[in-house]
């Protein structure tokens, strides 16, 4: 694994693997001290599936902290992506213990049983120009009013425990398909495309280290992707290179705002946005 060359101080990883992790609670305690007395900050989840979260901190203690979870025998094989921030983008150190590392709430869903083949981002434009294949962006609403991939569709979801629903109304669009998803960082569309696999779905497709690492790899003139990427930080944004955006975070509602959004009357910062104003 290798770091963003951007300079700046602070390193992001955004990691996650889906494993069998029975001793999950006990990791809890350790895990916390580790990263606190490295100034590391962030959030890390762990359950029975395996563990996910992103974290910042200076460039030897990210590496400290990917070496010590790599030491782990079920975080071997750790999807890590890297980027950079200018300044430390997380209040504090959280690591919580969770049913799912990434929530969908339907049972018997795993993707160590079956999931989708991986793309790489650079094989990534080819399969979603096809016209036999379907590409859905299985993030949520307000993610993807930043940007996503053209002709993605946008099942409009408020959270992700909404997308099984969504996939069981439009079953008839799909059947036939290549089916082609992508998320952030990579574990949302892996765990979509184990529950579409357990429908039944041959041709199931998810783009390898998610949105960042194809923005990091392919270069902006050979880029499908329009506009910018949602992250879960303080940075709100990046783009192409994983150079940091132009939008904010409404500190009533904490959806995004874009600099056209923060022209309208009904924005006032700290306070209130156009989305939560019409709530």
């Amino acid at each position: 694994m290798t770091l963003s060359p951007q300079k700046a101080p602070f390193r992001v990883a955004a990691l996650y693997r889906f494993c069998r992790l029975e001793r999950f609670e006990e990791l809890r305690a350790p895990l916390a001290a580790f990263c606190c007395g490295r100034g590391i900050r962030g959030t890390l989840l762990l359950a029975r599936e395996g563990i996910n979260g992103t974290v910042a901190g200076r460039e030897a203690p990210i590496a400290e902290l990917i070496a010590y979870l790599e030491a782990i025998p079920e975080f071997r094989g750790l999807e890590v992506k890297y980027s950079a921030a200018d300044e430390m983008p997380f209040n504090r150190m959280k690591v919580r213990l969770k049913r799912e590392i990434v929530t969908m709430g339907v049972e018997g869903v795993d993707p160590l049983e079956s999931v989708g083949a991986y793309v790489e981002a650079t094989d990534w434009n080819a399969l979603i120009a096809d016209p036999d294949t379907v590409v859905i962006d299985t993030r949520n609403d307000y993610e993807v009013s930043l940007g996503t991939f053209r002709n993605a569709i946008n099942p409009e979801t408020a959270s992700f425990r909404e997308f099984p629903d969504w996939v069981q109304q439009n079953r008839g669009e799909l059947e036939g398909k290549k089916i082609a998803m992508f998320c952030t960082g990579g574990i949302r569309c892996e765990k979509a495309t184990a529950y579409v696999k357990s429908l039944g779905f041959e041709d199931v497709f998810h783009l390898k280290g998610g949105i960042l690492k194809y923005l990091e790899n392919v270069p902006q003139g050979e880029s499908l992707w329009q506009g910018e990427c949602f992250v879960f930080d303080e940075r709100v944004s990046v783009g192409h290179g994983l150079v940091v955006g132009d939008n904010k975070l409404c500190r009533a509602c904490g959806h995004p705002v874009t600099p056209e959004d923060r022209q309208s009357s009904k924005y006032r910062e700290g306070v209130s946005c156009a989305r939560c104003v019409e709530a």
